[in-house]
C-alpha cells in the first residue's frame, strides 16, 4: 500500500510536468529515453497489480496449534539458524528500527534532484524510480520465487518463549523472501546506478556508489532478522532482487529508438530478418 501511494503521488507530479519539460530541453546530456505514454500505462497496471496482491500475502490462513508444534529448528540450515537464537523480548523495538529504516531509504532517490544536470530530467528519473519499485514489489507479489507462491515459516514461529497468538498469524507464512530489503535495495541502487550513468567521468570509483548502496538495504535486513521477520537467506535474496531491478530498469532505459535497426538481409548462405543494436 505505501508503494502504491508513492507511485499515484509522484505520477501526479510527472503528468503535470511533461509538457513543460519537454518543450525546455536543450542539447546537454541525457543518458536515459523514457517514453511516458507507454511507461505510464504500465506504472497504471503494476500498481494495480501491486494493490491486488498484498491480500493474498497478508491473509493466509492462520497458522494452527498442531503446526507449530510439528516444527523442527533442526531441519534449519546453518546460515538460517543464526535467527532462531535471537532476544524474543525485543522483537518489536526492532520492528520499529527497520521501519524507521525503511521509509527514508525508499524516498532517498528523491536526492538525486540535488544534482544539476539530473533535476533537468527529473521526470524521467521519477517515473523509472516508480517503475523500478513496481517491478521489485511485483516479482515479489506474482512470482514463484515470492510468498505467493512459497510458504516459509518466520523465525518467529519457531521461539516457544513466545505465545500462541504471537506465533499464529497467517503473516508468518511469509519469510522468504524480504520484499522490506527488496524495496530498500532498489532504492539504493538505482541513486547509484542513475548517478554513475549522468557522471560517466567517475570510471571505477562508482563501485564506491554502489558499495555504498548495500549499507541500508544491510542494516534494514538486519533488524529484519533481530525482530524475527527474516532468516539470513531471506535477506539476501531481497537484496540481490533489488539490487537487479534498481541497476536493470535504468540500464533497459538507455537503450533508444535510434540505437537499433531492423531489416532483412540476404547472402549466399542466408536471407533473413536482421535486429541490429548499436550501444
Amino acid at each position: 500500500m505505501r508503494n502504491s501511494i508513492l507511485f499515484v503521488f509522484l505520477g501526479m507530479c510527472c503528468l503535470t510536468q511533461i509538457q513543460a519539460q519537454t518543450a525546455s530541453r536543450d542539447s546537454t546530456f541525457h543518458p536515459y529515453h523514457v517514453n511516458y505514454w507507454v511507461t505510464g500505462p504500465l506504472l497504471a497496471v503494476g500498481v494495480t497489480a501491486n494493490y491486488l496482491g498484498i491480500p493474498a500475502i497478508m491473509e493466509k490462513k492462520a497458522i494452527s496449534q498442531l503446526e507449530i508444534e510439528a516444527l523442527d529448528p533442526d531441519i534449519i540450515n546453518g546460515f538460517d539458524r543464526w535467527a532462531l537464537h535471537q532476544d524474543p523480548a525485543l522483537i518489536d523495538d526492532y520492528l520499529a528500527y527497520s521501519n524507521y529504516v525503511l521509509t527514508p531509504t525508499v524516498l532517498l532517490p528523491v536526492a538525486l534532484l540535488l544534482d544539476g544536470q539530473i533535476r533537468k530530467d527529473w521526470c524521467d528519473i521519477l517515473f523509472m524510480y516508480m517503475e523500478t519499485m513496481s517491478i521489485t514489489s511485483n516479482i515479489y507479489e506474482w512470482t514463484p520465487i515470492g510468498p505467493s507462491f512459497l510458504n516459509r515459516y518466520r523465525p518467529v514461529t519457531y521461539y516457544d518463549e513466545l505465545d500462541y497468538d504471537a506465533r499464529r498469524s497467517g503473516n508468518n507464512r511469509n519469510s522468504f523472501y524480504s520484499g522490506h530489503v527488496a524495496s530498500a535495495a532498489a532504492s539504493t541502487f538505482f541513486i547509484a546506478k542513475v548517478y554513475s550513468d549522468y557522471h560517466p567521468s567517475l570510471g571505477n570509483d562508482k563501485y564506491y556508489l554502489y558499495a555504498a548502496a548495500l549499507v541500508p538495504p544491510i542494516l534494514l535486513g538486519y533488524f529484519r532478522l533481530l525482530s524475527l521477520r527474516h532468516f539470513p537467506s531471506d535477506i539476501l535474496m531481497g537484496i540481490g532482487i533489488g539490487a537487479l531491478c534498481g541497476i536493470l530498469v535504468p540500464e533497459l532505459h538507455r537503450i533508444s529508438q535510434e540505437n537499433i535497426s531492423l531489416g532483412l538481409f540476404t547472402s549466399p548462405e542466408a536471407t533473413g530478418f536482421a535486429i541490429q543494436w548499436k550501444p
